[in-house]
């Protein structure tokens, strides 16, 4: 399975998964043109991406979409309420979606897909885990705490796509609205670097090998921060072995391929 976080934060995110002859987007926040610029580095033509996978309804998670559904058919995959919501957000209501149900996997091609519900203010947010081959890829990018139907689903994959949203003092310090602040801390909001650490801890296992940081705050976060205190738990359970990927809103993460078992 071949793994690479297109951009990931505030200004767009977009994850490119591929496996078994099958390519899939997850999200498309960042525009039609930047996605296929960005592919392009990879030598991937947007023509050949087989699904778009949505995650939920947030303007940086879907950018454009009613553009992209004027020049590409690629299929768009989402649950109801999520579909219905992006469909309102952009005034149109002609998309062919293709409608999964949350803890219903079904397949893209060679890509097996298991959505499930992740806590955040959204329509009705969802995390992935695509297998294929006997890798599992693991996605929870924004979600305001780790359930245990989180943790069940994240344990045994080789790769995770994770959320450290943000450095909780440098969100309290901020010039954010204390509204603002007591929403992203909220169970509904977005996972500090702690928080992010701690789920870590709790769904290691001996398959995992590479743990992509996304979703960073461009200003309550910094790499080396989210770094540190995912660090730290892997040291603690002497996993310094598994791979830690940066992610960015403006460049494309490291392209890992994660071999078969």
């Amino acid at each position: 399975m071949e793994i690479c976080v297109l951009g990931s934060g505030s200004s767009g995110n977009c994850m490119y998964v591929a496996g078994g002859g099958t390519r899939i987007l997850i999200d498309a926040g960042l525009g039609i043109r930047e996605t296929t610029a960005r592919l392009a580095q990879l030598n991937v033509p947007l023509e050949t991406i087989q699904g778009v996978l949505f995650t939920h309804d947030h303007a940086d998670h879907c950018l454009r979409v009613d553009a992209w559904r004027r020049r590409h058919a690629t299929p768009f995959y989402a649950n109801e309420a999520t579909a219905a919501s992006i469909e309102q957000n952009v005034q149109k209501t002609d998309f062919a979606w293709n409608i999964f149900e949350n803890g219903s996997p079904f397949l893209i091609g060679q890509l097996r897909v298991e959505p499930f519900s992740v806590p955040h203010d959204a329509a009705d947010a969802v995390g992935f885990v695509i297998a294929e081959g006997g890798v599992r890829l693991g996605i929870a990018t924004d979600l305001g705490m780790a359930t245990i139907l989180i943790r069940r689903k994240l344990a045994e994959c080789d790769a995770l796509i994770l959320e450290t949203n943000h450095d909780v003092e440098m969100l309290q310090r901020s010039e954010r609205p204390w509204a603002v602040i007591q929403r992203i801390r909220g169970r509904q909001g977005h996972l500090s670097n702690e928080d992010a650490a701690e789920l870590l801890a709790s769904v290691l296992s001996p398959r995992l090998r590479t743990v992509f940081l996304a979703h960073l705050s461009a200003a309550c976060n910094s790499p080396v921060l989210a770094e540190r205190a995912v660090r730290a738990v892997l040291q603690q359970a002497n996993r310094e072995d598994i791979q830690l990927v940066h992610t960015s809103p403006d460049t494309i993460s490291a392209r890992i391929e994660i071999p078969a078992p």
